[in-house]
């Protein structure tokens, strides 16, 4: 056997060297390259193999590098950190890789008749001369072409895994190569910053890293166009701006990419040449846009406009014969307020609802929908997450469905998001309902309207003082300071609601008044406590024992957490590592998997930090699907270290993730203020401890409150509860739909 140590990589610890030939594939997954192999040695041991490895075959001869692991079920195993692949070199190889299935449209029979023609030049031929393998009995000119591209997309990872080894793991090369194909390895040597561009995971620092390592200079216009581009893409999106001021963006790239204002305004020339940049002027100021996200803002305004102004009128008197009918039959008798956003909603193409909580927005749902029905117009209710969807649907008793899933997903193109549904295949709804607006950014809002049909009535609700999307833009915010559509606030607090004062204490903070903290006898309680570290084993005290000792099943699986922020002693990363121990520890039987600082373990309740649309899902009916997305919440169900996956539930949707993504889960006992957004849990528990002061502002204390149904408890010092009630400071998000609203173009 061929053994040695060698230092690789950026990794810099000692790796084993082993080569061999892979006798039997006995897992392979073709989306991540994950596979577990049987490897046979030049002393003629078989010794199992894990990790990734692309395109993996039966015949392949390979050299791998890793490690020497104890797999509790399965014994001892090399764990696979690269792996490099040679073409079989003899007639037999050749023959047995052939017939392996490695090679699309090439079984037994067609490799021995290949092998039998060509002999040691068979793999020249099927790559350089395609054409000659149509001389061979069942084989057409169409079916030789296909082997051959397939043939040469194998070759490609080969070629892709010993380029990128130096920059990246196998698991992200895997990424690369998906994308790129064949071509991954030229593609970026000529422009490395498409990583940053294109690749999930790879940012502009990392991608600057691997193009100064490979010669290309500090001041190319390639490296000062990429870097332009992420800070307006990916850093200004962090801060859910779409464009920015051009002195702002000059100076910003300028130190960002360690170059001279006028060598960055040179780049930005470029860019404006080539049309990936737009400039605009809003009231005499400049601001430059990516071009697709000024497409994507300049379109939202074009289509609202379009639809307000299309859509078909009705009589004002069969609108208010409408509602009459409603509340006979409903037995409710609408407020003011509901009443005129009822007849908006009907009268308009393009409506706007908003307000807080317990003031009836569900309410104007229903009857809307009711309504609706009896005009026989298909409706559409949608949301920007799952939870959301889910809630809308138990509230309204009719089918809600995520934008995407509206949208039919289709997965991405160019780099893209793409659906189904769009400009080409409308939606057949007449009426589209989208709540929780606040959360909808720039991107899925414009998806959403594309798919909207001239003369279909659009409705969108949310609360404007929630905090806004995570992604670009301000989009419920800008329609209605636009004042162009028809626009109703319900701000009357019914009698109800009045009981709860998880309501009344919402709509004080939102007026900058202190909540009622000396309640002991409703559904809103504060536990003071001194210092962070009281705080934090309150918390988890509640959490495991005084709760659940009360309040049973509503408590064990309907708690949340919710955390202005992520560090300190009473932010999550500290509170998640303390729930765990105490809800979930280790127990004799019980998987778990250490990645990096996290221990994920059987049990665990763990969310998506990042939109993954490739993600394969399925439901107990056999329903599956495409997309797990930032902020969903799930349960870690099964840990199998043979296969080296995790399986976790996310309500009704079943996911298999490889141990190598596990850097898009992080433990979810507790979440931050802005991951709850869109969600509502029965019990929430708010730390009242250190954080930025950024962090404690009013519409965050806001939105945390409005997540709880049943109960809030607030842990923690009064004085931060005060800071947070009067620091009213709004996140400035730079965005030009108020302007494209207001200049009146369709």
């Amino acid at each position: 056997m061929e053994i040695e140590q060698l230092r690789i990589g950026a990794d810099e610890q000692g790796l084993l060297r082993m080569a061999g030939s892979i006798e039997h594939v006995i897992y392979a997954n073709e989306e991540n390259g994950y596979a577990i192999c049987d490897m046979g040695t030049d002393t003629d041991d078989l010794i199992t193999i894990t990790g990734i490895m692309p395109y993996i075959a039966e015949g392949d001869v390979v050299t791998v590098y890793g490690r020497w692991v104890h797999n509790p079920k399965y014994g001892r195993q090399f764990k696979v950190e690269q792996c490099e692949k040679q073409l079989p070199a003899d007639r037999a190889s050749i023959l047995r890789y052939l017939s392996s299935g490695s090679i699309k449209g090439i079984g037994p029979k067609t490799a021995q008749r290949i092998v039998d023609e060509f002999g040691d030049e068979t793999f020249d031929v099927i790559e350089n001369h395609p054409d000659w393998l149509s001389a061979i009995n069942g084989i057409t000119p169409k079916r030789a072409q296909a082997i051959s591209e397939d043939f040469k997309n194998k070759a490609g990872i080969r070629s892709a895994m010993l380029f990128f080894r130096e920059f990246f793991g196998a698991a992200m090369t895997v990424r690369i190569y998906k994308k790129w194909g064949g071509n991954a390895v030229e593609t970026v040597k000529k422009n490395p910053y498409l990583l940053c561009e294109h690749i999930d995971g790879i940012g502009f620092e990392r991608a600057d890293r691997m193009a100064l390592k490979l010669g290309l200079e500090r001041d190319s216009n390639e490296r000062l166009c990429s870097g332009i581009l992420y800070m307006l893409g990916a850093n200004a999106g962090q801060n859910g701006h779409v464009c920015l001021p051009r002195e702002k963006l000059i100076a910003g790239a300028a130190k960002l990419l360690e170059a001279s204002e006028e060598r960055i305004e040179n780049a930005v020339s470029i860019l404006l040449q080539e049309r990936e940049l737009r400039a605009v002027n809003f009231d005499g100021k400049a601001y430059l846009y990516e071009a697709n996200a000024y497409e994507h803002e300049k379109y939202i305004a074009r289509k609202l406009r379009l639809l307000d102004k299309v859509c078909p009128a009705m009589e004002t008197a069969n609108i208010g014969s409408f509602i009459q009918k409603e509340e006979r039959e409903s037995g409710i008798q609408y407020a003011n307020q509901q009443r005129q956003a009822i007849f908006d909603a009907l009268e308009n193409g393009v409506m706007l609802l908003t307000g807080g909580p317990g003031t009836g927005k569900t309410t104007v749902v229903r009857a809307l929908l009711h309504i609706f029905d009896s005009m026989e117009f298909k409706t559409a209710l949608c949301a920007p997450t799952g939870r959301a969807a889910k809630r809308l649907s138990e509230s309204t008793s009719c089918e809600a469905k995520t934008i995407h899933r509206l949208l039919e997903y289709s997965g991405e193109e160019g780099g893209a998001i793409a659906f189904h549904r769009d400009e080409k295949n409308l939606l057949d709804e007449n009426v589209i309902i989208v709540d929780e607006a606040s959360m909808v950014d720039n991107n899925l809002m414009s998806a959403l309207l594309h798919a909207v049909k001239p003369g279909a009535r659009v409705i969108i609700i949310g609360d404007a003082d929630q905090l806004p999307s995570v992604g670009a833009g301000n989009v419920l915010r800008d329609l209605l300071d636009s004042g162009v559509f028809a626009t109703v606030r319900l701000t009357e607090i019914f009698r109800q609601a009045q009981k709860s004062l998880i309501v009344t204490n919402a709509h004080a903070i939102n007026r900058g008044e202190m909540p009622r903290l000396d309640v002991k006898d409703n559904d809103f309680f504060f536990l003071p406590r001194t210092s962070d570290a009281e705080i934090a084993a309150t918390v988890a005290q509640l959490y495991k024992t005084r709760l659940p000792r009360t309040y049973g099943e509503l408590a064990l699986n309907g708690t949340q957490v919710i955390c202005p922020s992520r560090k300190g002693e009473t932010g999550t990363e500290n509170l998640n590592v303390l729930l765990q121990s105490a809800l979930n520890p280790a127990v004799p039987g019980k998987q778990e998997h250490h990645y990096r600082d996290q221990i994920f373990r059987e049990g665990d309740r763990v969310m998506q930090i990042r939109n993954n649309y490739e993600m394969a899902w399925e439901r107990a009916d056999g329903t599956m699907g495409m997309g797990i997305f930032n902020g969903d919440i799930g349960v870690i169900t099964r840990i199998n270290r043979a296969a080296e996956n995790l399986e976790i539930d996310f309500d009704d949707r079943h996911v298999v993730y490889a141990f190598q993504m596990l850097d898009e889960l992080e433990m979810a006992y507790a979440v931050t203020v802005h991951k709850s957004q869109g969600s509502e849990y029965p019990i929430v528990i708010i730390p009242m401890g250190s954080a930025a002061p950024m962090l404690l502002s009013r519409n965050l204390f806001y939105t945390a409150v409005t997540r709880a149904q049943v109960m809030v408890i607030l842990v923690g010092r009064e004085e931060i509860v005060q800071s947070m009630v009067e620091n009213n400071r709004q996140s400035m998000r730079y965005t030009g739909l108020l302007h494209w609203l207001g200049d009146g173009e369709i």
